[in-house]
């Protein structure tokens, strides 16, 4: 059955991407007029890498690449476990947040060189917890050395009457760059042939904590409630932080591997697998296991596997796509970082479509409208 795109569940939890969608594909349109301005400063843009998970701009010897992203409601997770666990978890929060910002900026081969965050809070007195704080600070800047990039600084504001009174909004920007300019990735780069790789998610990531927190209200015992197959708290699964995918980029890149596109599965699940804009058809023969905790969700929330795999990474954290002479280059660079990859399935030519075979469902192109 195809399937497009009506994220029931998800919807019903107060995000509904059909609506978001709209309003991001106006802004596309307005903000694409104003490139006209690049050349006065001796730039041009990557037209299309608008509508891509960073923008691009070239240099002339090398690309710059940006983003901006933000946490989403995580942190409220971490502010209920705290009073079940005794800890802020705000460690890992701060690592959810530099990862939604740099798992981005790496899809295009962006190499990570400064980060900025926005941390906005409902009250001024957020920020006298000092635990919460040093997890918070100590937590960005790990993150941030891993990634091997300047955290250059940031925004911190306190918007009384707009955030409410124990709520932080988290954010950031980063700039990276391509060099050599042949390290770039768009979606224009895929061919049918290519074979599709899945870097594993060690858990729900950042993307459908709004449903997660719903489903905590019905659990008997809340965020406490036992995970099936994992046997920490639920909330304490939710809060397992994402991983930065950029080492792997730069490793894969440094081994020769001719990387021809990335996609970080956010939201939207599994239907990013078809965000470039060409008309292909993407078939998923292989699927890699799938974290506890979205067992749980689906049951739960009542969502069958279709929605789950149209909502969720369920399991899929980060996507490449290689030429098949350069899959066994691929595994074995991403193993010597102590890292592994899925031979998940291949690229088609056809209609642009993701097809997950073994589970018997499939995603049309309409399901995604994300670009302008």
């Amino acid at each position: 059955m195809a399937k497009t795109g009506s994220d029931d569940a998800y919807a019903a939890a107060g995000v509904r991407y059909e609506t978001i969608d709209q309003g991001k594909v106006r802004a596309q349109r307005a903000a694409a007029a104003t490139a006209a301005a690049l050349p006065a400063r001796g730039l041009q843009e990557l037209v299309e890498s608008r509508g891509e998970s960073a923008y691009v701009v070239d240099l002339g010897d090398r690309y710059l690449s940006t983003v901006s992203e933000a946490l989403g409601t995580k942190n409220l997770v971490a502010d209920a476990v705290r009073k079940i666990t005794g800890r802020t978890h705000y460690d890992a929060i701060a690592r959810d947040t530099v990862a939604t910002i740099l798992n981005d900026l790496c899809t295009v081969g962006g190499a990570p060189a400064t980060i900025t965050a926005y941390w906005g809070a409902g009250r001024s007195e957020w920020f006298d917890d000092q635990a919460r704080m040093a997890d918070l600070v100590d937590g960005w800047s790990a993150a941030c050395a891993e990634a091997g990039c300047s955290w250059g600084g940031g925004e911190t504001q306190v918007l009384n009457g707009l955030i409410e009174s124990e709520a932080m909004v988290l954010g950031g920007a980063a700039v990276g760059l391509i060099q050599p300019k042949q390290r770039l990735l768009l979606g224009s780069r895929i061919v049918a042939g290519d074979v599709i790789l899945i870097a594993a998610a060690s858990g729900i990531h950042a993307n459908g904590l709004t449903l997660a927190r719903k489903v905590a209200v019905a659990l008997p015992q809340g965020y406490a409630t036992p995970v099936p197959g994992d046997g920490r708290g639920y909330g304490e699964v939710l809060l397992d932080a994402t991983p930065l995918y950029g080492p792997l980029v730069e490793a894969l890149q440094d081994a020769g591997v001719e990387l021809h596109y990335a996609v970080h599965v956010t939201g939207h699940g599994w239907r990013k697998l078809m965000r470039a804009q060409q008309p292909l058809t993407y078939v998923v023969e292989q699927l890699p296991a799938v974290p506890p905790i979205f067992e749980l969700l689906k049951r739960a929330a009542g969502i069958d596997t279709e929605e789950a795999y149209g909502t969720f990474n369920m399991g899929a954290g980060f996507v490449f796509f290689v030429a098949e002479a350069d899959v066994a280059r691929a595994l074995a660079a991403a193993r010597a970082r102590g890292s592994e990859l899925l031979v998940a399935g291949h690229v088609e030519p056809g209609a642009k479509r993701v097809e997950v075979r073994p589970l018997g469902i499939a995603f049309d192109g309409e399901s995604l409208a994300i670009r302008g």
